[in-house]
């Protein structure tokens, strides 16, 4: 409601559009699901020979991203109908959804997400990612950032209005 206010009182239209679904999901939830996907199939990579744990975490890893990714394609594409979304943006959120608190669980989404960027890049995984992989993991990466980047801009230039 506030934005729909902001709008039609002349305020900022990139603020919203900034803070939509659309553009969440696809500029923060499905780089998510790149950097959790390949985590997976580098678990599964990592683990072929004596590391059944791995594989078997990796695989879990790949559905749990798969599903992620399914849930951020709907709801962009649902705000983009100019509908709510049925569903959260991921597994986690959607979780939290149950108990009436899905921002929360969205948060810790988030920060096993960065864990997840960070467990790869200290253990040296990273180098042993296709140049395909790498070449996903970089545009995940990209896109994540200046996103990131242009919410906080956004946010400073509204609090100087």
């Amino acid at each position: 409601m506030e934005d729909e206010q902001t709008i039609q009182s002349g305020g900022s239209i990139e603020t919203s559009a900034l803070q939509a679904p659309a553009f969440q999901a696809l500029t923060i939830g499905i780089p998510f699901c790149v950097f959790k996907l390949l985590f997976g199939v580098l678990c599964i990579r990592m683990g072929r020979g004596d590391g059944a744990t791995l594989v078997i975490l990796g695989a879990a890893v790949v559905i749990w991203a798969s599903a992620d990714l399914v849930m951020n394609v709907l709801s962009a594409a649902f705000d983009l109908a100019g509908r709510t979304s049925p569903v959260e943006f991921c597994t986690i959120a959607q979780v939290g959804r149950l108990i009436g608190r899905p921002r929360v669980f969205l948060a810790i989404d988030t920060l096993v997400s960065f864990s997840i960027i960070c467990a790869v890049l200290w253990s040296g995984w990273i180098a042993h990612l296709s140049p395909n992989e790498s070449l996903l993991w970089y545009a995940a990466t990209t896109l994540n950032l200046i996103s990131i980047s242009l919410v906080a801009l956004s946010a400073e230039l509204h609090r100087m209005d």
